[in-house]
């Protein structure tokens, strides 16, 4: 058939992951997946446990002759980001994946295509349903809700996993073996607000921003991407520093580790003040498409509505545009460890108005913890001096590179011996589940890798075919040369 992936090589992994891709498992909604996962490992005969958060656990008894290895755990994430194209009807929580092969790569039919942690899943699945992949002791350990608050992770119990290696599946950038890893937190302000009756003699209309690029708040927070709440909330303050606007609601991003790419507001603004807003908005609309040169769709546009009952009370409307206006986003710190690695950044990721609240949250990565507390008080202090009520929560650790690492020298001589090259020896920027599984397992020896996966989190993601493959072998390779106990 068209576009079928599951002939691909490694044709055990590609079958697998074409049959993940069939069940929904967006974030919080991994019911279907987990019972997929765990009724395969009953399936092959294999220990098999669901914990009390939802995590899996399937353990693999060692191959004749490699009883005497290291245990290794097989670990990655079973759900998935839900982004889409705006014109799709593709429902998440329902609707299959569609993968569709496009030259090297495997993308999906305008959303997400999952591979993002799809293919470490798929992979450890199939190292064990194989029977002549030699290894020691394997453990899968799939964990759920990793996009959001890294639940399972947060909720592992602490002498449930035996092995002494873990094997994160969950990179994506081939030829590079990740130590590290950013710590983060989650930071939320709620501004209540009194309705004011709008003006019947202005005119209203809904501002957009949309057609941006969008990516990983960690992994692509680097690349100049626009952010669509940033550029609307500027706008707004312009135009309200400038004109008398009223605001009837601002909505915009989708998920706290996305660059959102839309968002909205409805304002309404006195007929004999449009003609002046007009001509800001030319201006400001050639500045912002002149700064991001690599939005190529980046739209900004204003239409006409009907004139809403209800606008923000004044004092909300200040509160709120200026602190989304000068709420920091993007990269603050670049590490002065590790060159070209974000050390702290901040996504201002979603902006929602409902039930007489505008709520505002962001996603705060650093590698120093320090530095991630003083953006945590500045955003309080934004907002606070706004009068907005702010939380912050959600805190997991970073991971903290082991150069020392066994199971690192031993995976760096196996690529170099198949490929003919060194890796490359990283930390990275996105959030990893290694440091939170490091606190509770403090001697675990950790590495990350996986396969190329470009623009994780948008409707254009896509995994590179080779890669995979590159990825397999590697995988394998390793689970042969695990090292011995002692």
């Amino acid at each position: 058939m068209e576009n079928d992936i599951s002939n691909i090589e490694p044709i055990e992994l590609w079958k697998i992951f074409y049959e993940i891709t069939q069940i929904p498992r967006p974030s919080k909604h991994e019911a279907k997946i987990t019972t997929f996962i765990k009724d395969f490992g009953i399936s092959l005969g294999l220990e098999t446990t669901v914990d009390n958060v939802g995590n899996v656990i399937i353990k693999k008894p060692p191959s004749i002759g490699m009883e005497n290895k290291k245990g290794i755990i097989l670990q990655g994430h079973i759900d998935m980001v839900p982004q889409k194209c705006l014109e799709s009807n593709h429902e998440f929580e329902k609707d299959p994946i569609k993968p569709i092969i496009d030259g090297g790569w495997i993308k999906a039919d305008c959303t997400t295509l999952g591979a993002d942690n799809g293919i470490g899943i798929a992979a450890a699945m199939a190292i064990l349903q194989s029977k002549n992949i030699s290894h020691g002791p394997i453990e899968a350990f799939f964990t759920i809700d990793e996009e959001t608050d890294m639940t399972g992770a947060n909720g592992l119990e602490s002498d449930v996993l035996d092995g002494k290696i873990l094997l994160n599946l969950d990179t994506e950038e081939e030829g590079s073996l990740f130590v590290g890893s950013a710590g983060g937190s989650s930071f939320k302000a709620i501004f209540n607000y009194s309705k004011k009756t709008a003006e019947k003699e202005s005119i209203a209309f809904e501002l957009k921003v949309s057609g941006l690029l969008g990516g990983h708040s960690g992994a692509d927070i680097h690349l100049n991407r626009a952010n669509a709440i940033k550029i609307l909330s500027q706008i707004l303050w312009i135009a309200f520093s400038n004109c008398n606007i009223d605001i009837n609601s601002i909505n915009g991003g989708s998920a706290a580790n996305v660059i959102p790419r839309e968002a909205s507001a409805i304002i309404t603004i006195k007929k004999e003040e449009f003609s002046k807003f007009k001509e800001l908005f030319d201006k400001l609309n050639k500045d912002i498409i002149a700064k991001f040169p690599d939005e190529a769709n980046l739209n900004i546009k204003y239409e006409t509505c009907d004139i809403p009952k209800y606008v923000l009370d004044n004092e909300t409307k200040w509160g709120l545009l200026s602190s989304l206006c000068f709420c920091p986003n993007g990269v603050i710190a670049m590490s002065e460890n590790i060159a070209n690695l974000v050390e702290t950044s901040n996504n201002l990721a979603i902006v929602e108005t409902f039930n007489n609240q505008v709520i505002v949250e962001c996603l705060i990565r650093s590698s120093v913890d320090s530095a991630r507390i003083v953006v945590e008080n500045l955003l309080k202090n934004i907002f606070i001096l706004s009068k907005g009520d702010t939380k912050i929560y959600g805190e997991y650790p970073g991971w903290d590179p082991n150069l020392d690492s066994q199971i690192l020298e031993i995976m760096k001589s196996t690529y170099f011996e198949k490929f003919g090259k060194v890796p490359e020896v990283k930390a990275i920027h996105a959030g990893l589940e290694c440091g939170v599984l490091g606190g509770k397992y403090p001697d675990l020896d950790m590495i990350s890798f996986g396969p190329t996966i470009k623009d994780a989190h948008t409707p254009q993601e896509k995994v590179n075919i080779k890669s995979v493959q590159k990825f397999w072998e590697l995988l394998i390779e390793t689970l042969k040369n695990a090292p011995i106990q002692k």
